[in-house]
């Protein structure tokens, strides 16, 4: 009997009194391993994660989060060859499990990366601009994001036991959330192996990641108001925990992404000698073939123009007839079998519910031609491609999720759209199009049934990532049948786990809470000019206030012919009376700017590195000549910078004429030395 399956719970490594239930090798029948929970504290489960995970890790800022999720991606890294020798056991190519191992890294890599780059090395996020709320502008507010006292809970489904756990991880793990695991037994082995590596590494602070192998009953008995569900499986699952009181009346957050039946559609445009039909015919295979077709992001239904739908079935059968299936361990194999045998009877129930409306345009439902392996004790299947009849409703009903696509004809673009629908939602849709026209329509009309919609023509073909493959910078989900959720997308991902409170206060209040200088707040101003000023000396709300300038007519000349902009406002006295909003020659807004720069920079060497950007610039009040300006600068955050000597400085300036009124207001971006020796 081969070995136990073990949850690593509050601490500790726990294994069941029983001998659980066998889960076998995908391709042999031969057991891998075996899996129970029985006697499992779950609710010790979840208070480790709140007392000890949870705080460990809300003392971290965003920026030491995104460090240990690097560290963590280095170290998988490292042990990728172990994760790639067992995953050919749950029916995965090297090519399969690239898509697991490879991309649940990559993913990591990416919100390490995300988390030092988008997020303020603090343990607050501010969200949009400040709202003044008074006129005296004393009261204003702010929205910002924190981190919940909670712990976020991923069931997830057996396709993908590394990067299904990865991808839900990173996010959660940047707002500061703890998480338990709960992967799809089938698979469990793998996931179970990839938590050993990143517990044996101690990267993680304890109790930030637990897991939970086997049964998860009664774990959503423990979740409260503050608790998160993440959700990847079947609608029927994602039924019943969408029932259970906790999720209906306890507050629970539930996040599903569940069936759906994603389309490709071939643009009208698109001809048999253009490049796009041959991109479209390989999109169409490779989204079967990869997994096996056990892919949420599969492509189910190939729409096509009805003139088109034969050349296109030959064009598939052509390139699936090439494809070999059999033992992953067998190199000239590019399918391996099904996960399970069960999962194999599963996909040929659906087949058989398809051909109510649909014919068997290629391969065969019951057997499969393989190059090694066993046809009974492996869950080996061979790719299938249905042409449905006019007006069958099955293909649009029902989800094989296997190696099955139905190829579906459509008359015109609305039609093709009308056809896409009635998926009911989906997470992904492509168009292959070369075409402008076709691809603004069919996108706008794809757009709101759809979470991700890929064009695809012979200008991005290089470089597209392809129809089935979520990336953590982009949104993951869908609506209606596709569940409703939505995953990463970048920081979205990180903030859709957090909570966003508007905050109402005096701006002294807001700069204190937020830990960013407020318009309105008190400024400090000292014989010591800022820009001499390490960032270890440096403080909110230290600010100078330079002397005035005039800005002269021979300066808005020499700018002009310098620079080249001769634009006529700036040249052409008669032309520049006549404009509405200036009344005559005015200076150029990036001279007033220079000019500013002129009035706050301390030129001698000091611990102001550089200045690498301005943001939200805007010019208010047009400057001519003869006006005098006057800059305030203030520091308005500081962001040390991990595993480097300086950090950023975020200065608000602010440009004013002799009057008083604003002429220009932005933020100026620097890079300032943590330590400075003036000697």
């Amino acid at each position: 009997m081969s070995a136990l399956l073990e949850s690593y719970a509050a601490g500790r490594w726990f294994r069941a009194a029983d001998d659980g239930e066998p889960l076998l090798d995908a391709a042999t029948g031969e057991e891998v391993a075996r899996i129970s929970s029985r006697g499992l504290d779950v609710a010790a489960m979840v208070r480790h994660a709140k007392d000890t995970g949870g705080p460990a890790l809300r003392s971290l800022t965003f920026h030491e989060r995104a460090g240990l999720l690097k560290a963590l991606a280095k170290h998988l890294l490292e042990r990728k060859e172990e994760l790639y020798a067992l995953s050919v056991r749950t029916g995965a190519t090297a090519r399969d499990t690239a898509v697991d191992v490879d991309g649940g890294i990559g993913t990591l890599f990416s919100y390490g990366s995300k988390g030092v780059r988008e997020l303020p090395n603090d343990t607050v996020v501010l969200d949009g601009g400040l709202e003044r709320l008074g006129k005296g502008g004393t009261f204003a507010g702010q929205h910002l994001y924190t981190s919940r006292p909670g712990v976020a809970v991923q069931i997830n489904a057996f396709n993908f036991p590394v990067w299904g756990m990865l991808e839900k991880l990173g996010p959660a793990f940047l707002a500061g959330l703890p998480t338990i695991v709960k992967p799809a037994s089938q698979t469990a082995y793998l996931t179970e192996l990839a938590v050993r590596y990143i517990i044996e590494s101690g990267i993680l602070p304890e109790g930030t990641l637990q897991l939970l192998a086997g049964s998860a009953r009664g774990l959503l008995d423990e979740l409260t108001i503050q608790d998160s569900v993440a959700f990847t499986g079947s609608a029927h699952t994602a039924g019943i925990l969408r029932r259970h009181p906790n999720v209906l009346d306890g507050g629970v957050a539930l996040n599903v992404e569940a069936d759906s039946l994603n389309c490709s559609i071939l643009g009208p445009d698109v001809r048999p000698d253009d490049p796009e039909f041959d991109l479209f015919v390989k999109g169409v295979v490779t989204e079967m073939t990869v997994k096996a077709g056990q892919k949420c992001t599969a492509i189910r239904r190939v729409l096509v123009p009805t003139g088109l739908a034969g050349q296109v079935v030959d064009a598939l059968a052509d390139r699936l007839g090439k494809v070999g299936v059999g033992d992953p361990r067998n190199d000239a194999v590019r399918m391996g079998p099904l996960a399970s045998l069960g999962q194999r009877e599963e996909v040929r129930k659906a087949v058989e519910a398809l051909l109510a409306g649909s014919e068997v345009a290629f391969g065969d439902p019951k057997g499969a031609a393989l190059l090694d392996g066993d046809p009974e004790r492996g869950a080996f299947m061979t790719p299938l491609v249905l042409r449905a009849r006019p007006g069958a409703v099955e293909p649009h009903d029902v989800e094989p999720f296997g190696p099955v696509s139905t190829v579906i004809g459509y008359d015109g673009l609305d039609d093709a759209v009308a056809l896409a629908a009635r998926g009911r939602g989906s997470l992904v849709a492509s168009l292959a199009t070369h075409d402008p026209g076709v691809a603004r329509s069919v996108v706008l009309g794809l757009a709101p049934w759809h979470g991700r919609v890929l064009v695809l023509d012979r200008d991005d073909a290089k470089e597209s990532t392809g129809h089935g493959s979520p990336l953590p910078v982009l949104v993951h989900g869908g609506p209606g049948r596709a569940g409703g959720g939505e995953e990463l997308g970048g920081v979205r991902g990180v903030l859709h786990h957090m909570q966003r409170t508007a905050v109402q206060a005096s701006p002294d209040q807001l700069t204190a809470i937020t830990g960013r200088w407020t318009t309105g707040a008190a400024r400090t101003e000292s014989q010591v000019h800022p820009f001499r000023k390490s960032l270890a000396e440096l403080r909110i709300g230290d600010t100078i206030a330079s002397a005035p300038r005039t800005v002269s007519l021979a300066d808005i000349d020499h700018f002009s012919e310098f620079t080249g902009d001769t634009f006529y406002a700036h040249t052409d006295p008669e032309a520049a009376a006549r404009n509405p909003l200036f009344g005559g020659i005015v200076a150029h807004g990036y001279l007033v700017v220079s000019l500013a720069a002129g009035l706050f920079v301390d030129p001698a060497p000091g611990p102001v590195l550089a200045n690498f950007g301005v943001d939200s610039l805007r010019f208010l009040t047009p400057v001519k000549a003869g006006d005098s300006i006057a800059v305030t600068l203030t520091v308005k955050q500081i962001t040390p910078r991990s595993n480097a000597d300086y950090g950023e400085v975020r200065w608000d300036a602010v440009v004013t004429n002799q009057d008083g009124a604003p002429v220009a207001t932005y933020d100026v971006l620097t890079l300032v030395a943590k330590t400075w020796d003036a000697s």
